[in-house]
């Protein structure tokens, strides 16, 4: 414990400190951070035996903390380093929306724009309880789409075996699950589905002409410098140039080789196929906790305070769960994401302007419990920073 408490301690000292000309970081300042953060990281991945754990702080100038521990690969290396990927699973639901928002502000459909209006094409296929629901309904998981992510008559391995163009596969999958009824009238019931975000990300498509991919890379990766963001498995295959993902079998850590089976179908993109390294993960995060007000915006802060409103029924919109908590000065948004062979979480907190982030290559139940440890010692952490003697900045205006 003592050497937890001084390395907290020493990484506290280094978080204090200002960043440098142009807010760029001296190389071996980021080291020692890494190295000291890797210090908190490491027991915690100890005790739940995984291949490997990383987390990060973020304020809305980005990253001021990465650290990562483990293996990308069980059993024989190499090691991580705090520039790998993790995948991200549901937390790419947050990005679809912001990505949807984009298009918002560009006044081609509102968040009151309904099914019927976004997908004219699909009017005779469409059942007629989808037809008034909104893309807000969509996002808030209140659209009536069903729990269920497979179509119906198509299975996730169909899915994962076609080879027709990722937009063909969504537009498939848009006529089979807009056929079905839904499970309860929109507006009525929270369910949370992937079903809705593969819905969302189709009407991207067809909003912007181009792939849900290749949105994503233009309107988010791109203006954010978010260069190590991707879809699908972290590494390349026959290869261990990133983090495998891992499965627990009879007690056992069994890596997953890179390929089709080491992530879910593409086509799910929408809902959850992001990977990304932690520090251009932070990048995305930062911009929601600049809210509009500095740049990279990407949105208004208008549109940014939609997002990050508590919805009026639910706790769940745009992506982000919401929660109260003392340590978040109030509201707090969260999300967490896993294809059953990776683990991802984010808290972030924009009454205090800051958040943290924890991955892993491995789910089960050893991912999610070492990932809620490291949010939970990340944001002691901080707290510790930002005490009244290092306020925030104020915003503007303030």
């Amino acid at each position: 414990m003592r050497s937890v408490f001084l390395t907290g301690l020493v990484l506290t000292l280094f978080l204090r400190l200002p960043l440098s000309v142009e807010g760029r970081e001296e190389p071996d300042r980021i080291e020692a951070k890494a190295e000291a953060l890797a210090a908190l990281l490491e027991p915690i991945r100890e005790q739940h035996g995984l291949p490997a754990l990383a987390g990060a702080i973020v304020t809305p100038e980005g990253p001021v903390a990465v650290g990562a521990v483990g293996l990308r690969r069980s059993g024989n290396g190499p090691p991580v380093t705090i520039n790998d990927r993790f995948h991200l699973g549901s937390c790419t639901k947050a990005m679809t929306a912001t990505l949807l928002a984009t298009f918002v502000e560009e006044g081609v459909i509102s968040w009151q724009t309904t099914l019927a209006e976004a997908l004219p094409e699909f009017a005779r296929v469409m059942h007629p309880d989808y037809r008034s629901a909104t893309i807000e309904q969509v996002l808030a998981h209140r659209a009536g789409f069903s729990g269920e992510t497979a179509a119906p008559g198509l299975s996730l391995g169909a899915m994962r075996a076609s080879r027709a163009s990722l937009t063909r596969q969504r537009t498939d999958y848009l006529r089979r699950v807009l056929a079905e009824a839904p499970s309860s009238r929109p507006g009525t019931t929270y369910e949370y589905s992937n079903r809705g975000y593969i819905v969302a990300g189709a009407i991207a498509e067809r909003l912007g002409r181009a792939p849900w991919e290749v949105l994503m890379r233009r309107r988010l990766f791109e203006p954010l410098g978010m260069s190590s963001s991707g879809f699908g498995p972290m590494a390349s295959p026959g290869q261990v140039d990133q983090p495998w993902p891992h499965v627990v079998q009879n007690g056992r850590t069994v890596p997953i080789a890179p390929g089709p089976g080491a992530d879910n179908p593409l086509l799910l993109g929408p809902a959850g196929t992001v990977h990304a390294s932690l520090g251009d993960w932070a990048r995305f995060v930062a911009c929601h906790l600049r809210a509009g007000e500095e740049g990279p915006a990407l949105l208004t802060p208008q549109t940014f305070a939609t997002l990050h409103a508590k919805p009026a029924e639910g706790n769940y919109a745009f992506g982000w769960g919401f929660h109260e908590r003392s340590w978040g000065d109030g509201t707090v948004l969260n999300h967490a994401g896993s294809n059953t062979m990776n683990y991802a979480v984010v808290w972030m907190a924009p009454n205090r302007r800051f958040a943290v982030l924890a991955a892993t290559n491995q789910a089960g139940d050893a991912g999610p419990k070492a990932c809620d440890e490291v949010s939970s010692a990340l944001i002691e952490l901080y707290r510790s920073t930002n005490s009244p003697d290092n306020p925030r900045r104020p915003r503007d205006g303030e």
